[in-house]
Parts: structure tokens; sequence; C-alpha cells
């Protein structure tokens, strides 16, 4: 009898600790990238709660179905701790702003802040302005004047919608004739809506690409390990540019003197101009980087986790997240730790992605997994998952190198059975 009240009364500590440390924790969005934030946070121990409807969040948390707006009021009513905020749009939007004006915890940038994404001019104006290297542009809300300055330059060229367009607003080409005819649909037909009402033309920069994220509290900045994404949606990267085909970690071409020069040049510097200019930033500040011939150089900035970058990484990441944000928050130090295996995230994405994609085909063969898989745009319909997105599914391995990773991650698919869904086969094949 002594023995088993010994025994409940350490059960009884050890339940009251778990509590204590458990919070609720309200992720906004419900992608993959969100999917993969509230599967850390549950790894962590914390209640789960999440605006949007992911069918496979909805297993181990509560799914909201409330419009923005409702999120303050539902975030007071039921004392959540932390809001996490994953997208762009309620960044954008100032969502962080009004649920600090409530006395809520949020962890993302102010509206102010977000404009390194929201707007592609003023990026790179704040480039320009304190010396930040990138690609050599132009900016334009006339469509006539910026016809008439595309006619003088060189292909290839890229053009950028201002706006936000899902990751889908660039456009590289090949060809000055094509490049026009891109740049009429942008600001004439309204390609990718009002987003493309601006324009930003700029060089086109070639190099080795990488992704380097950084948790930023001010002015302080705690670098991410890098990843690398697959823009082009078919193989050998062809096609057109998409919210991204898939992901890895480690990277073979980027040195820790690349990565070095990325934080000092861009990054630290970019914090400070923030910093300086009255809008210091809290959060994520994703730098979209280049490895050319004359250094490292700015394609663009995010105010978030990248997706599918953020799945591979939290994969890897050792430290708890729920931890790191709150110390973000704070302006207290952090300390990142992350194990040693190598990552791979494979895209699935619907049929005809990024133009048109059909929603609604059946998706078998789930339940047969054994590693990590994020739904990016799925749906449950009477007990089965569907497609309901261009970005549909990321299957995720890791291994003891990358190559065991990506064999493991291309077994892994073999097990989804859905027709309308395609892959591209040759993630990472830049790191082999």
């Amino acid at each position: 009898m002594h023995v088993m009240r010994k025994v409940w009364r350490w059960y009884l500590v050890k339940f009251v600790t778990l509590n204590t440390n458990m919070a609720k924790v309200l992720v906004v969005g419900a992608g993959g990238r969100e999917h993969a934030i509230a599967y850390k946070f549950k790894q962590e121990g914390h209640e789960i709660y999440m605006v949007g409807v992911n069918p496979a969040v909805n297993k181990f948390g509560t799914c909201l179905n409330i419009p923005e707006e409702e999120i303050p009021e539902y975030c007071v009513n039921n004392k959540i701790d932390l809001v996490f905020v994953g997208p762009e749009v309620p960044l954008v939007n100032g969502l962080v702003d009004i649920l600090h004006e409530k006395g809520i915890r949020a962890f993302g940038p102010s509206k102010k802040a977000a404009q390194l994404e929201g707007s592609k001019v003023f990026s790179k104006m704040m480039m320009k302005k304190y010396n930040i290297p990138t690609a050599k542009y132009e900016s334009f809300s006339d469509y006539e004047k910026a016809s008439q300055y595309l006619a003088k330059q060189k292909a290839p060229i890229v053009l950028k919608a201002d706006g936000l367009a899902a990751g889908k607003g660039v456009i590289i080409a090949e060809t000055l004739e094509d490049a026009q005819f891109e740049l009429k649909e942008m600001m004439c037909n309204a390609k990718f809506s009002k987003a493309g009402a601006s324009v930003v033309i700029e060089e086109f920069l070639q190099g080795e690409e990488f992704s380097l994220m950084c948790f930023v509290s001010d002015k302080k900045v705690y670098p991410m390990e890098i990843a690398q994404d697959h823009k082009r949606a078919f193989d050998n990267d062809e096609g057109l540019n998409t919210g991204g085909m898939g992901a890895y970690c480690p990277l073979r071409k980027i040195t820790k003197e690349d990565i070095e020069e990325g934080v000092q040049k861009v990054v630290q510097p970019m914090v400070d101009a923030m910093s300086n200019e009255g809008m210091p930033f809290y959060g994520i500040l994703y730098a979209g980087l280049m490895k050319c011939s004359d250094g490292v150089k700015t394609i663009e900035f995010n105010v978030r986790f990248g997706d599918p970058e953020c799945e591979v990484l939290l994969l890897k990441l050792d430290s708890s997240l729920y931890d790191i944000a709150n110390n973000i928050i704070d302006g207290k130090d952090i300390d990142l730790k992350w194990n040693n295996d190598a990552y791979i995230g494979v895209v699935l994405a619907a049929k005809g992605y990024p133009e048109k994609s059909e929603k609604g085909a059946v998706i078998n063969g789930l339940e047969k997994l054994t590693t990590p898989v994020f739904h990016m745009g799925t749906k449950q319909v009477d007990g089965n998952i569907v497609i309901n997105g261009g970005r549909v599914l990321l299957v995720c391995a890791s291994g003891e190198n990358l190559q065991a990773a990506r064999e493991k991650v291309y077994n892994e698919i073999g097990k989804i059975e859905c027709d309308d869904l395609f892959f591209r086969t040759d993630i990472g094949h830049l790191s082999l």
C-alpha cells in the first residue's frame, strides 16, 4: 500500500508538471507549412488550435472555421497562450498588431515590417537605400513606361508582381518577346489580380540559389540551417515557377562562408535598417539568396517560413519552437539546436498546377506511409482524403545522408495511389 501511494504521488507530480508546461497554441493558416508548425508544437506537448481546416491537424488539434477578424476575440475567450501566424497575408494585413493591442502574445512581424514581403517595390527601395546587394532593377506602375524600359533590356529577364501572389508572382522570361507578353498580362489583364498593378523588372541572376531563414528579434539575428527549394514545376528545373516543388538540407555547394556573407551583408543590414526606420522586425525573416560569381545577392525577402523549406527544417530542429517564439517576442536570446540527419520533402501537386488544377480526386494509400506527410491542399469528404489545392501533399524523409533520405522519400511516395497527382523525381539533385 505504501509503495502504491509513492507511485501515485510520483504520477501526480508528473501529471501536474506536464500540465503546467502545456500551453494553448493557435496556428493561423491551414497549409503544409502550418501543419508542420502545429505538428512541432504537438510534439512539444502543447494543445493545438488552428485557424483553417487541415484534415491531418484535425486528428490531433481543434480546427476552427472562423474569419481572420474573429481571431482576437477567440483568443481572449479561450485563453490562448501563443498565436503563431504562418502565412504572409494575415501578417501583411497587420494581424500581429491587432493581437498585441488585445494583450495576446503573437509571433510574427508587425504590419509595417511585413511590407518587406507585401511590397516588392518597398523591399527593393530598402535594399537600394541601405546598399544591400541585389539585382539591378526598376519599378513601374505605368504599363507604357514599363514596356519602353523592357524593350531596352537583355533576356533572360525577371518580372515580379509588386504585391502578394501566393509565391507565383515571378516570371523569368527567356526572350524579350515573352517578357513583353507577360508584362501586359500582369499589368493590363490582371494575371495576378491587384498584385500585378505595379511591377519590378530586374536583371536575371545566375548562380546557386539558397534559402536563409533567420529568427529575428529587433537587431538580434539567429540563422537557421539552410535549405534549398525547387521552384520549377518539372524535372531538370523546367516548366513554370511554382510555390515550391520540394526542399532539402544540407546543401553541398553552399559553404559556411556563403552563409556568413548572407547574414552579414543581407540579413543583418536589413534588420538594422528596419529598426532605424522605426519598424523593428520580430519573427522570421527569409532571405532568398543567390551565390553569384561576384558574391551573394538578394533575390527577395519573405517575412515567414518558406514553404516547403519550413517542413524539412522543423523536422531537423531539436530546440523548442514554443520557447523560441516566446523568447523572440520578449527580446531574449535563443539557442538553436539541430540534429545531424539529412532531410528531404517532395511535393505532390495536382495535375495542371501551377495554372488550373483539378480538385476532388480521392487519394489512397496514405495510411501505408511511415514518414511524416504534411497536408498542403487536401480535404476530407465522406471519410476520404481528396485533392483541394494546387500543391497537395509534402512527403518527407530523413537519412544519415541526402542519398539515403532521397531513396526513402521516393519509396514512400510509391505507396500513394492517385492518378491526378504529379511530382518531381529529382529533388536534391544539385547536392548529390
